[in-house]
C-alpha cells in the first residue's frame, strides 16, 4: 500500500512536536533541578539563616529598676506589682456585653463611659472588631487594689451573662496585664530630692533622672525558635542574656527628721502662707544632708496633680541674698584675722559710705553699744564697720570665696545654682557684709559654710548619696566625708559659735531668741533682707531666715530655713524662721540620742528626756527593772519569757509620754497594744512587728489609736500630733477659762518693728 503524503507529514510534525515538548519538559526539570541544587546546596547556609530568623521570637525580659533608701534602711522609691486593663472588642461585641463592660469600667477607673464604649467597639481598616486594646491612661499601671476591683467586676459580669444566657463562657474580654511601676510608700516625703518616674515609667526629676543610669539596670532578653503557631519548639535553640538589675541607691537622709522638718515647715507654710519655704538639716561634720524640703510640695505618686512650680528644689536651685544670716561669715572672717573685739564700743545706728547713708533697723540706733550687742541685735552698721573698715575689700572677698560662695558646691543634686558673687564698689562692699548687694547664694551653700563654722572651721563638700550597690556583685560604693579647705581656726570656730549662741540665749535683745531650746545651747542667726524686684528694693517682701547649730560645745546637726515673702511684712526671721528652726532642731536632738546638757537642765531647761537601755535577750523582770530604775514606763506584748525586741531601739531618747515595748512572742502570736505616746516611725514599726495594718493621720507622735475599715479591710487608724501641736491645745484649753480681755494682747519683736521704715538696699536685722 502506498503512503498517503499527507498522512506521512501529520506523524513527522507529531514526532516533532513531541521531541520539541520532551526537550522543554528536560530543559525545564534541568533548570528546576539546577535551581534547587543551586539552593539547597550552594545557598543553604543563607536560608537556613533566613528561616531561623522567621522561626525565632524574643521577649524582653525587663530589668528591676533600683530602689530608694533613707540611711536606715527605709524605702523612699520602690517598685510594686502594677496592672493595666485590656478589653477585647471582638468578644465583647461577640458575648453582646460591649455597653454593660464600658459602664462599670468607666465608673471603676473613673474615666467617661464614651471613651471606654469607644475602645470596646474599636474597629480595624477593614471593619473588624480589634482584639486588643488598653485603657490608659486610667486604667494603665494600675495598684492591686485597684486590680481586684476590675477581677471583682469582671466576675460578676461573666455570672450576669451566664445567669442570662444559660452558656458557660471562658472568658468576658477583659484582662488584666501585669507589670511594676515606681511606687513612693511615704507619699511627699523628700519628694524634691527624689523626683519621679512618670507612668510611662521615664524618670522626670530629682535623684530618679540624676542618677537615672545607675537605677536602670539593662533589660535582658530570650530569643528561643517557634513553629508555625508561634509555640516554641521543643528541641530548638534558645538564648537567655539575662536582665542586670539597677544599682540601689542609700541616702545620707533620715526619713524622721525629714518628717520633723516638713511637718514644720507646713505650720508656717500655712500661717504665713509665703512664695515658697526651704530648709535644710545636715551633720555639720561630715556635711551629710538629714533632711531637704520645700513648700509647697507635691506627691510623686500623683504628681499631675500638681502644679510645675511646686517640683523645683530650691534648695539647691535657687540664689537669695541672705540678709543677716551671712553676717556669720564676715563675723567668722573678722575673728579669724584678730578684728572682732566683742567688748569695743561703736556708734549705732547709721553710718555714711561713699556718700549713701546705711541704717540700722532702728533707725535711731542703740547709742553707743559693743560690737557683741551689736551682735545680738543685728545691727547693719557693726558689721560695716568689721567688713569694709577693718578688713578692707580683697579680704573680705576672699573669706566670701573660701567658703565656697560664688561656686556650686558639688552636691549630687544636678540643677545646683552656682550663686552669684560680684562685689566691686565700696557700697556693695558694705552691704555685702550684712548678706545685700550683687550677691546671691544658694541654701545649700550657706549651710555648707555655716557648718565650716561649726565644725572646727573645716569647709566639707555637702552629700545627700550615702552609698550605691551593685546587686549584680554586691559592691557597695561608699561616699565618704571629703574636705574641700580649712577656712578658719578651731579656736576661731569655738569664739564664733561662743557669740552666736548669745544671739539666740540673750532673751531680751537676742534677735535669735524663738530659737532657744530648753535644755540646749544653740547657736543662730537671723535674716531678714529686703528683695529686690525689677529695678530696685521692695518695701513689702522680704526674704526671711534663720540658720544655726546645737549643741554648740559639739555640734549634731546644722539647720538653715529660709520663707521667701511672708504675707505679713511686719515679721522677720526671728518671728517666722526661728520657731521653724526650733522645732526641727528640738525633735532631732531627742531623737538623735543627744542628752540635754547638764547645767541647763539645772538652769531650768530641763527636759524630761531618758536614753533607752539595750534590753534584747533579757528576761521580762530583769528587762522590767531595769526601765523602772530609769523612771521609765514599759509595756509587755506577748507572753515570752524574753524581750525578743524592744521599741524604740537601744540608745533612743525617750520622751516623757512614751513608753519602752517589749515584744516577746513571734509575729503572728501577738496582739496590738496602744501606741499612744509612740513616734510615727516606732508606731509603725509596732503594726508592722504584730503584723497589724495602719493607717496614719497627721505627724508627729500618736495620741489617738482607733479601729477602723480600709476598702473593706480592717485596719487600726493613729492619730498623730506633733510636740508643738499638743502643748498648742493644752494651751488653747488653758486660755479658753481666761478672761477674753487677756486674749488681746500681741508680743512684739524687736527685729521687726521698724521694717518698713529702712532705706533702699538694707537688711532688717
Amino acid at each position: 500500500m502506498a503512503n498517503n503524503p499527507i498522512q506521512s507529514n501529520t506523524v513527522k510534525r507529531i514526532k516533532m512536536r513531541t521531541v520539541v515538548v520532551g526537550g522543554l519538559i528536560t530543559l525545564l526539570f534541568l533548570i528546576l533541578i539546577s535551581r534547587v541544587f543551586y539552593v539547597q546546596v550552594v545557598q543553604a547556609d543563607f536560608w537556613l539563616s533566613e528561616a531561623k530568623a522567621i522561626w525565632k521570637e524574643q521577649d524582653t525580659i525587663p530589668a528591676e529598676r533600683g530602689t530608694i533608701s533613707d540611711r536606715k534602711g527605709n524605702m523612699l522609691a520602690m517598685n510594686i506589682p502594677a496592672y493595666t486593663v485590656v478589653v477585647n472588642p471582638k468578644l465583647l461585641n461577640e458575648l453582646g456585653i460591649a455597653e454593660e463592660a464600658a459602664k462599670g469600667l468607666a465608673k471603676l477607673l473613673g474615666k467617661s463611659e464614651q471613651e471606654v464604649l469607644k475602645q470596646a467597639t474599636m474597629k480595624n481598616s477593614k471593619g473588624d472588631f480589634l482584639q486588643y486594646r488598653e485603657l490608659r491612661p486610667e486604667g494603665w499601671n494600675i495598684v492591686k487594689a485597684k486590680a481586684d476591683e476590675v477581677i471583682a467586676f469582671r466576675a460578676g459580669l461573666k455570672k450576669s451573662y451566664e445567669d442570662r444566657t444559660y452558656k458557660k463562657i471562658r472568658d468576658t474580654g477583659i484582662t488584666l496585664n501585669e507589670g511594676s511601676k515606681r511606687f513612693y510608700p511615704n507619699n511627699s516625703l523628700a519628694a524634691h530630692v527624689l523626683g519621679y518616674v512618670n507612668k510611662e515609667g521615664a524618670p522626670v526629676i530629682g535623684l530618679e533622672a540624676d542618677f537615672n543610669k545607675q537605677l536602670e539596670g539593662q533589660d535582658g532578653k530570650i530569643v528561643y525558635e517557634k513553629d508555625g503557631n508561634r509555640v516554641q519548639l521543643a528541641n530548638g535553640n534558645a538564648q537567655l542574656v539575662p536582665a542586670v538589675d539597677g544599682s540601689d541607691i542609700q541616702l545620707t537622709l533620715d526619713s524622721e527628721i525629714q518628717n520633723y522638718l516638713e511637718v514644720a515647715m507646713k505650720k508656717a507654710y500655712e500661717k504665713y502662707e509665703p512664695l515658697s519655704i526651704t530648709a535644710i538639716a545636715a551633720d555639720p561634720n561630715t556635711m551629710e544632708i538629714l533632711a531637704m524640703g520645700n513648700m509647697p510640695t507635691y506627691n510623686p505618686n500623683e504628681y499631675s496633680k500638681s502644679n510645675v512650680g511646686s517640683f523645683f528644689n530650691h534648695a539647691v536651685g535657687s540664689g537669695y541674698e541672705p540678709g543677716s544670716t551671712f553676717k556669720i561669715i564676715t563675723l567668722a572672717s573678722a575673728v579669724e584675722e584678730g578684728k572682732f573685739n566683742p567688748n569695743a564700743m561703736y556708734k549705732s545706728g547709721s553710718i555714711m559710705v561713699t556718700g549713701s547713708r546705711i541704717r540700722d533697723v532702728n533707725r535711731a540706733g542703740w547709742g553707743t553699744i559693743t560690737y557683741l550687742e551689736g551682735l545680738k541685735r543685728s545691727s547693719n552698721v557693726s558689721f560695716v564697720k568689721l567688713g569694709l573698715e577693718q578688713l578692707g575689700k580683697e579680704k573680705l572677698i576672699n573669706y566670701f570665696e573660701n567658703f565656697g560662695f560664688g561656686k556650686r558646691t558639688g552636691v549630687e543634686l544636678k540643677n545646683e545654682a552656682k550663686g552669684i558673687l560680684n562685689i566691686n564698689y565700696p557700697y556693695e562692699v558694705a552691704t555685702s557684709t550684712f548678706g545685700q548687694g550683687p550677691l546671691a547664694v544658694t541654701p545649700i551653700q550657706q549651710i555648707a559654710a555655716v557648718a565650716a563654722v561649726a565644725n572646727g572651721g573645716k569647709l566639707m563638700k555637702p552629700h545627700i548619696i550615702k552609698s550605691i550597690k551593685d546587686p549584680a556583685t554586691g559592691k557597695v560604693t561608699e561616699t565618704k566625708p571629703e574636705m574641700v579647705r580649712q577656712v578658719i581656726s578651731a579656736e576661731t570656730s569655738r569664739k564664733v559659735g561662743g557669740y552666736l549662741e548669745q544671739v539666740v540665749s540673750d532673751q531680751e535683745i537676742g534677735s535669735g531668741r524663738n530659737a532657744a531650746i530648753a535644755g540646749y545651747r544653740v547657736a543662730g542667726k537671723t535674716g531678714t533682707a529686703e528683695k529686690f524686684i525689677g529695678k530696685g528694693y521692695s518695701k513689702n517682701e522680704y526674704i526671711v531666715s534663720f540658720i544655726g547649730y546645737a549643741p554648740v560645745e559639739n555640734p549634731k546637726i546644722v539647720v538653715y530655713v529660709i520663707v521667701d515673702s511672708p504675707n505679713n511684712p511686719m515679721v522677720g526671721g526671728g518671728t517666722v524662721a526661728a520657731p521653724v528652726f526650733k522645732e526641727i532642731v528640738s525633735q532631732s536632738l531627742r531623737y538623735m540620742g543627744v542628752k540635754p546638757d547638764a547645767k541647763a537642765v539645772e538652769d531650768g531647761g530641763k527636759q524630761g528626756t531618758q536614753t533607752v537601755p539595750d534590753l534584747k535577750n533579757k528576761g521580762i523582770q530583769e528587762a522590767q527593772s531595769e526601765l523602772k530604775s530609769r523612771g521609765m514606763a514599759s509595756k509587755v506584748v506577748g507572753k515570752g519569757t524574753k524581750v525578743l525586741l524592744q521599741i524604740p531601739a537601744a540608745g533612743a531618747v525617750l520622751a516623757e509620754s512614751q513608753q519602752v515595748y517589749l515584744l516577746t512572742e513571734e509575729q503572728s502570736k501577738l496582739a496590738l497594744p496602744s501606741l499612744v505616746g509612740l513616734s510615727l516611725r516606732d508606731a509603725l514599726q509596732v503594726c508592722s512587728s504584730t503584723g497589724k495594718r495602719c493607717v496614719t493621720e497627721g505627724d508627729g507622735y500618736v495620741v489617738k489609736q482607733t479601729d477602723a475599715k480600709l476598702n473593706g479591710e480592717p485596719v487600726v487608724k493613729l492619730t498623730l500630733q506633733s510636740p508643738s501641736e499638743q502643748q498648742a491645745a493644752k494651751d488653747a484649753a488653758m486660755d479658753a477659762a481666761k478672761d477674753a480681755d487677756k486674749n488681746g494682747n500681741k508680743s512684739t519683736d524687736t527685729e521687726a518693728d521698724t521694717v518698713t521704715d529702712v532705706e533702699q538696699n538694707q537688711d532688717t536685722e
